[in-house]
């Protein structure tokens, strides 16, 4: 194998555990996040453990004109990005009206707008040659209104709403797109946002682990992969739909408040 991933927000997390599992199956890749220093490392890392081919490129992608900037720095390099895996994001904790409001919209940018940019450059590349895959990281948060994290779970249903659209838009092509839900999962992401004391991150999975989970059902071309959940967690989710939804705020809020 030596297909080439587009890997963002790879320099720590969910991100960099992808980078490493499409790396052992001898898969090239673009890596891309803020951390110049972070990104070197992974690069080095892999480079020395795999001898494939790394990319880096350090961009902020809640800057609205980076993801046409990345784009095209990779068409410039002449690289044929096979999988593209939109994983960068994070999450805010707090009312909504009493966080900052920059902060917010940066979310939106990071979470939905740089995503939607690159799926749409690339897919004219996947379309052109009828071959590609799309991994778009949003959340179980896409399940239901977050409050306490109102524009998070927000953004992350529009991840989960847009990629099944994709899914189904292309299902007479040879690509496909796939939408993996993480539950509460081992990264800087609970910290970053203030949910580590709460109800909803005592119990964590691996970051490994929802990456392979992940990354193999963007291979089998799923739909939909959830991962790093609860037996009880799954449950729920399939009750959503029948709760009255007054009910599901007032839980969904008390699981988020800091212990």
């Amino acid at each position: 194998m030596n297909k080439t991933a587009l890997i963002t927000g790879a320099s720590s997390g969910i991100g960099k555990e992808l980078a490493r599992i499409h790396a052992a199956k001898g898969g090239d890749m673009v890596i891309v996040a803020r951390s110049k220093d972070k990104l070197e490392a992974l690069k080095k890392e892999i480079e020395e453990k795999h001898k494939v081919k790394v990319k880096v490129i350090v961009k902020d992608l809640g800057n609205p004109e980076a993801p046409k900037e990345v784009y095209d720095e990779v068409q410039k390099a002449g690289i044929e990005v096979e999988y593209l895996i939109n994983n960068a994001g994070f999450g805010l904790r707090g009312k909504f009206n009493e966080m900052e409001l920059q902060k917010q919209v940066n979310m939106i940018n990071l979470n939905m707008t740089s995503l939607t940019v690159l799926s749409h450059l690339f897919l004219q590349n996947f379309t052109k040659r009828n071959s590609g895959k799309i991994l778009n990281v949003s959340s179980t948060a896409s399940f239901m209104p977050g409050p306490l994290q109102a524009v998070y779970y927000a953004t992350k249903t529009y991840v989960q709403f847009l990629s099944n659209a994709l899914f189904e838009e292309l299902n007479d092509t040879n690509i496909t797109v796939t939408n993996l839900m993480p539950g509460a999962t081992e990264t800087e992401f609970a910290a970053v946002s203030g949910m580590d004391k709460t109800k909803l991150f005592d119990k964590t999975f691996s970051a490994h682990g929802v990456a392979l989970d992940g990354y193999n059902g963007m291979l089998k071309g799923k739909m939909d992969v959830i991962s790093g959940v609860t037996c009880s967690q799954k449950i729920m989710f399939k009750m959503i739909p029948f709760m009255p939804k007054k009910m599901l705020l007032k839980q969904i809020k008390q699981m988020q408040e800091v212990n």
